[in-house]
């Protein structure tokens, strides 16, 4: 953790933001809960991330300490991501997200995507 970077913080909602508020991060920690996926698998589960983006949001996540990756050296190149122990703490966010967006397509009279 960059104690620098955390001083420079006005309040705790910015810095919670600042760790998953990229446009793909929260999605990337759902996608983490429980279990390890490679990186193709990532990519197809949020496809409108460009595979730049979702790398740059990837590269965050691990320099906060949210997410492992592992590379293995073989042929073609291997990836793993997974969630760390202080990943694992945003677990409960990341799900009371996905409970209110499911209201919010309740609400507006929409089908939950992917049910």
């Amino acid at each position: 953790m960059n104690i620098e970077k955390i001083k420079s913080y006005n309040c705790p909602v910015e810095a919670a933001m600042d760790v998953i508020g990229g446009k793909y991060k929260a999605q990337i920690v759902y996608e983490l809960i429980g279990r390890t996926r490679r990186y193709n698998e990532i990519q197809k589960a949020i496809p409108q991330a460009t595979p730049r983006m979702m790398s740059k949001q990837l590269k965050e996540l691990e320099e906060d300490g949210v997410i492992n990756r592992v590379l293995y050296p073989v042929v073609p190149p291997k990836t793993e991501y997974s969630l760390t122990e202080f990943g694992e703490t945003l677990v409960p966010i990341v799900e009371s997200l996905c409970s209110w967006g499911e209201h919010y397509f309740e609400l507006a009279g929409v089908p939950i995507p992917g049910e």
